[in-house]
C-alpha cells in the first residue's frame, strides 16, 4: 500500500479535472472557477467527486518529492520501508493522540490486517511508538523525532512547490481548514483517527494546507465505506464490483455522504477552492 494512499471511491466526474491539472497558475484558476461556476448544480453532493481527484493529486505531489529528498523522511534504524510507510501515513494522528485499534481498522480497511499488525511490531521494536491500554498506540519521543523530520520534509516541499502561490495560500488553508472542522460532525472511524491533523505552532501555511487537504481524503473513504456496507457488501465485494447499477448508487451515495462537509462553505467559497486548488502545482 503507498505511503498516504486510501480508497475513496471518486471517479473524474467529467475532463475538466484533468485539463485543469494540465493548466497552470491563474489561467488554470481562471478557466477552472468559470468551469465549475457554470455547473448548473454546484451542490455540495456535486462538489464532492470535483474536488476529490484535486485532493488526491495534491497529497501525492508533496508525499512523492518529501520521500525523495535526500535529507528527507529519516529511515531509523530498525524500521523497514513498509513499516515506515505506516508510520509516515499516520503521521498526523500520531503526532497530537493516541490512536486506538478501531481507528487503525478503519484506515487500513482494505489492507490485510495481519500485514498492519507486522507494520506496527516492527515500529514498536524500532522504538517509534508504544501500546497503550486497549491495543492502541502512540508515538514514542524517538518516534516524535521522526515525525518532526517529516513535518520537516513537507514544509520544505510545499515551499519549493507552491512558492509562486503564497499569496493564495493562506485564504485556500482557511477554506480547507473550515471544511475539516465540519467534517467533524459526520467522519467516521478513519477521519476521526486522522482529523483533525496535528498542526505545530510553527508550522507554514504549505504545511497546514497540505495535512488539512490529506485528512480531508479519509472522510470520503469513510463515506465510500458506509454506502457499500448500507447496500451490503464487504470490502472485498466492493473492490470486486463491477460497473453497473449497484456501484452506480453506492458512488452516489458515497458522494452524498462526502459532499456534507462542503456545505460549510458557500457556492461562491467552494468555487474558490477548488479553483484555487486546481491552480496549484503538483
Amino acid at each position: 500500500m503507498s505511503h498516504g494512499l486510501v480508497s475513496t471511491g471518486w471517479q473524474t466526474p467529467c475532463s475538466a479535472v484533468r485539463c485543469a491539472q494540465n493548466r497552470s497558475g491563474l489561467l488554470a484558476a481562471e478557466w477552472y472557477g468559470q468551469r465549475v461556476a457554470d455547473l448548473a448544480d454546484l451542490s455540495p453532493d456535486r462538489y464532492a467527486p470535483l474536488i476529490a481527484p484535486v485532493l488526491e493529486r495534491l497529497t501525492f505531489a508533496v508525499v512523492r518529492m518529501s520521500v525523495s529528498r535526500p535529507a528527507g523522511v529519516p529511515a531509523p534504524d530498525g524500521a523497514p520501508a513498509g513499516a515506515l510507510r505506516t508510520f509516515a501515513q499516520l503521521r498526523t494522528a500520531l503526532a497530537a493522540r493516541t490512536v486506538t485499534a478501531a481507528g487503525i481498522a478503519a484506515v487500513y480497511r482494505y489492507r490485510d490486517p495481519d500485514e498492519v499488525r507486522a507494520d506496527l511490531d516492527r515500529l514498536r521494536v524500532a522504538g517509534l511508538i508504544g501500546a497503550v491500554c486497549d491495543s492502541a498506540i502512540e508515538a514514542t519521543e524517538k518516534g516524535r523525532a521522526v515525525l518532526a523530520g517529516m513535518y520537516q520534509a513537507s514544509a520544505e516541499v510545499t515551499g519549493q512547490l507552491w512558492s509562486r502561490h503564497g499569496s493564495a495560500l493562506a485564504g485556500l488553508n482557511d477554506l480547507a481548514g473550515r471544511v475539516v472542522q465540519a467534517g467533524l460532525a459526520t467522519g467516521g472511524d478513519a477521519y476521526l483517527t486522522m482529523a483533525p491533523p496535528y498542526e505545530p505552532a510553527d508550522a507554514t501555511v504549505g504545511v497546514l494546507l497540505h495535512h488539512r487537504l490529506s485528512v480531508l481524503r479519509y472522510h470520503r473513504a469513510d463515506a465510500h465505506a458506509a454506502a457499500w456496507q448500507a447496500a451490503g457488501l464487504t470490502s472485498e465485494a466492493m473492490m470486486q464490483l463491477p460497473a453497473g447499477p449497484v456501484r452506480a448508487a453506492i458512488e452516489a451515495e458515497t458522494n452524498h455522504r462526502a459532499g456534507v462537509p462542503y456545505a460549510t462553505l458557500n457556492a461562491d467559497e467552494r468555487v474558490a477552492l477548488l479553483a484555487g486548488l486546481a491552480a496549484l502545482p503538483g
